[in-house]
Order: structure tokens, then sequence, then C-alpha cells
């Protein structure tokens, strides 16, 4: 059984990777107050404590418009911090996954994204996680970047919960329509990660759930499964609601090398949402 370091394990995907491994890995769940990622010398110190065989990275800054105006914290958890655990890891003896995300593209491109195609972020929180991706892969070869997309789940913030929150106190919701990815379920790609843990592969991989959609039918859908029928979506566009951020208008993840080392898609995102929607609803797991 392998022992398996997961960071960020109070973030909602390390929360859902935490609970997927029990039973078939010996997981070692740690976050910021166990070590900061950041501290070179103490992260490098407590990964050699643990003995891991694999580390599994979802430490990460994640407030992307936030990191417009601090840079200075974005880069030092998702860059430099990424690049402490490579370095950790690699001095321990153990393979890393590391988590990373479309918005290392522009969203130029027509057709979805290739794991090989150029990256080119147009806003701070993508720069930083395309240097933490450079970090890692200069740290250590035995490396797997996992990058994903639109990601919810329980364990914290997300558009299906604004969204539901929102649908209470107003009956028109407004949402941006030139915008399209794929909703990834935490739980989903915790399954998923789940595997590339056991495997061997190396490189770099994109992990979603399957199909599109732009933000506006995510949200008429979160809706609909709620059964939230009073509340309507109108269709804007990105330039009606301007943040500090930019975002890229195609972030849709090409799955083809994932299913070459999985053997099998992943579940389509409105099936994984109806689930997420109904355990809601229920309080269940």
């Amino acid at each position: 059984m392998k022992r398996v370091l997961v960071t960020g394990a109070r973030g909602m995907l390390g929360t859902e990777l935490a609970l997927a491994l029990r039973g078939t890995a010996e997981v070692v769940a740690v976050d910021v107050e166990d070590f900061d990622v950041r501290d070179a010398d103490e992260t490098s110190a407590a990964i050699a404590g643990i003995h891991p065989d694999v580390v599994v990275n979802c430490a990460a800054y994640t407030d992307v418009d936030g990191a417009e105006t601090d840079r200075e914290l974005a880069f030092a958890v998702n860059a430099a911090g990424a690049g402490n655990v490579a370095r950790g890891a690699a001095i321990a003896g153990a393979r890393v996954l590391h988590i990373s995300t479309d918005y290392v593209f522009d969203g130029t491109k027509r057709e979805p994204y290739l794991e090989g195609d150029e990256p080119a972020p147009l806003n701070v929180y993508g720069e930083s996680k395309l240097a933490g991706e450079r970090e890692v892969a200069q740290r250590t070869a035995e490396h797997l970047i996992v990058r994903t997309s639109w990601l919810y789940g329980r364990a914290g913030g997300n558009f299906v919960e604004t969204i539901l929150s929102l649908a209470e106190r107003e009956d028109t919701l407004r949402v941006v329509v030139d915008q399209v990815g794929t909703p990834t379920y935490a739980r989903d790609l915790a399954v998923i990660l789940k595997q590339l843990v056991s495997g061997a592969a190396t490189g770099v991989v994109n992990a979603t759930n399957s199909g599109s959609c732009s933000w506006f039918g995510f949200a008429r859908t979160i809706l609909e499964a709620a059964g939230k029928s009073g509340v309507s979506v109108l269709p804007v566009g990105t330039a009606t609601f301007p943040r500090p951020a930019r975002r890229p208008t195609n972030s849709l993840l090409d799955l083809r090398r994932l299913v070459s080392i999985i053997g099998w898609e992943p579940r389509p995102w409105r099936e994984a949402l109806t689930e997420y929607i109904a355990e809601r609803q229920t309080g269940e797991r």
C-alpha cells in the first residue's frame, strides 16, 4: 500500500482526494497548519519525515481576482510553493502529482487545448500556476502535472454555490455566455487522481468531466437540477461584467491523453452536477 501525502487537504479537492484514497493507500493529509509550502526548508523537512511514495500537491492560492492585487502571495504559493513541494518530494524519493489549471491558456484556440499547446495566461493567477508547473518540472523528473477546469465541490466556495445563493435572493440572474469550459466535480477529479496515483504517467495531463458548456448554460443547469423554476437566467457578454482578472474565452481541455492512461472517459458534467445537487439537498455523501 502506497503512502500518499496530500497537501492542501482542507481545500475542495484535497478533502475529496483524501476520502477517495482511503482503503487503497496510506493517506497523510496536511494543510498550512502542518507546514507552509512557502518555506522551502520546512517543507523539505516535513516531507522527509513523512516518507511518502507519492505527493499530490493540492495546495494553492485560488482567488483569481485577488491575485491581480496580491501577486506576491499568488506566486509565493502557486510558484515557489509548488517548487518547494517538488524539491522536498525529490529528496524523499517520491513521485509528484501537481494540480494546475486551464487558466495557463489564453482561450483563443477554437478546439480543446492539448497538453502540448503553448501556454499564454491572461491573468496573474494563470501566470503563477504556469510558473508553478515549470518549477515542478525543474525540480523533479518524476512528476505529473494535472490541469483541470471550473472546479466545484462541497468543501469551499464555487460557482454552483454562488448561483444557488443568488437564486435565493433574486428572480433574474445575468450570466456570461461567451466563455466556454467544462464544469468539473471535485469528487470525480479525486477518483481520476486516485487512479493516476497508482500509475506511473509523467509530464502533463488534462483531467475534467466530459462535455462542455458556457457559464450561462452551467447556471441554467444548476437551477434546473435544484428545482429553481422561478428564477430566470439571462445571457450576457463578458464585457457586461468586467472583472479584475481577464478570463479565457475557451477553457476546454482535450481528454484523449487522460483516457489513454486511465482507460475510461470521465462522466458527463451534467450527470456529475445532478448528483452533486441531489446530495447537497439531502445532506448525503
